[in-house]
């Protein structure tokens, strides 16, 4: 009974939406919701708008209960890099590696 949704390619550091990630696994959907209201992080309005479309496919697929629902699994991966460089000193170069994550949300019904 479980419905997932991925948002794909977004233009933050894994490492950095997993920090608000780890806030709302586990919790009811309405809870993660209120928490990533007042999460003071870019990712936050991106991570609530995953777990909207989880809550959304959930509705559309199969008939549960929205309130019962909370974040089963939550996984941020890397999704690859843009590699850009900077020039340095003397004529050197260093890498600069942009990093995208793929965010996928997990919600299932409370039995």
């Amino acid at each position: 009974m479980e419905a997932r949704a991925v948002t794909r390619f977004v233009r933050l550091s894994p490492r950095k939406v997993r920090l608000v990630v780890d806030q709302i696994r586990g919790k009811g959907v309405e809870d993660a919701l209120s928490i990533l209201k007042f999460v003071p992080k870019r990712s936050a309005a991106l991570v609530a708008k995953t777990v909207r479309a989880a809550v959304a496919n959930a509705e559309g697929t199969q008939s549960v209960d929205v309130d019962r629902l909370y974040v089963k699994r939550v996984t941020v991966d890397e999704g690859g890099m843009w590699k850009r460089f900077m020039p340095r000193a003397m004529g050197r170069a260093t890498r600069i590696r942009k990093r995208l994550s793929h965010i996928t949300i997990v919600v299932d019904e409370r039995r």
